[in-house]
């Protein structure tokens, strides 16, 4: 996988057990090493630990098939309530003030879009919406053909940082 932004470039080779990580300034790379992927536990999934509260239920609404310049993609809409509050004991009665502010809002879902590539079977936008605001993620579809190699090797005239 390789992720390229104006000033860097990072690319991760889980075959070969490294990262490289290219600065475009000043023409170095930082070879990485990367640890070797564990072994899948015997029950083939994370178990939670007792005692956890129960997570909230996820809802999945299909969203049907579209096109992204020029792409057919896939759309689905995940929606997570927040987890209930837990229930606090009753504190003796006081009286009355007035409220000053407003009480808080309940929590509000998070809302996540996932439009994926039919093609590709990867995500090309992906839309979060949660409390703290909205986040949106695109990926522009690209060929399907396979990359060159030289785009996950070091570039001829870059130092080796170590």
């Amino acid at each position: 996988m390789r992720i390229d932004t104006p000033h860097t470039s990072i690319i991760t080779n889980p075959a070969g057990q490294r990262t490289i990580m290219l600065d475009h300034l000043k023409k170095e790379a930082m070879v990485i090493p990367l640890a070797p992927a564990s072994a899948p536990s015997r029950s083939g999934s994370p178990q939670m630990p007792s005692g956890t509260a129960q997570l909230p239920p996820l809802q999945v609404h299909d969203l049907g098939k579209s096109l992204i310049e020029g792409h057919e993609v896939e759309g689905k809409r995940y929606i997570l309530s927040p987890p209930q509050a837990p229930l606090t004991p009753q504190a003796p009665q006081m009286p009355k003030i007035p409220q000053l502010h407003q009480p808080p809002k309940p929590p509000q879902p998070t809302v996540t879009e996932v439009w994926t590539s039919v093609k590709l079977k990867t995500p090309v936008l992906t839309k979060v919406t949660s409390a703290v605001g909205e986040q949106s993620t695109y990926c522009k579809p690209t060929s399907t053909e396979e990359p060159h190699p030289s785009l996950f090797e070091i570039p001829p005239g870059y130092k080796l940082k170590i």
